[in-house]
């Protein structure tokens, strides 16, 4: 069994910073991508970002491109994703995710593997 337990969540004032990491338990963790998602109240869930195994590649929706990094250390079975510049608009439950393929995040997640249970963000204004 797969487990993923995020972290970092908490409350923030519009243009603070927030860092989310993600533990993943198990031996798979090198060799699979890794991603976050987001799903803010009365919202279908969003993709955020995603991170090759190798960390060749990143993805990242538009809505947050420039704003937020994904990272990960494999050595640690971590990932991480580093906000800056929060908005109002970034306020959800944020979602861990891992699966083999980079793609089954950024066409939208049905598909992903392995979810955490979810780390809460809050952005006033």
């Amino acid at each position: 069994q797969v487990h993923l337990v995020e972290s970092g969540g908490g409350s923030v004032h519009t243009g603070g910073s927030l860092r989310l990491s993600c533990a993943a338990s198990g031996r798979f963790f090198s060799s699979y991508s890794m991603g976050w998602f987001r799903q803010a109240p009365g919202k279908e869930r969003e993709f955020i970002a995603a991170i090759s195994w190798s960390m060749s590649a990143t993805e990242y929706a538009d809505s947050v491109k420039g704003r937020f990094t994904i990272s990960r250390d494999n050595a640690k079975s971590e990932v991480y994703l580093q906000m800056e510049s929060l908005k109002p608009e970034d306020t959800a439950v944020y979602y861990c995710a891992a699966d083999r393929y980079v793609v089954s995040m950024t066409s939208g997640g049905r598909h992903v593997e392995y979810w955490g249970q979810g780390t809460l963000v809050t952005v006033s204004s």
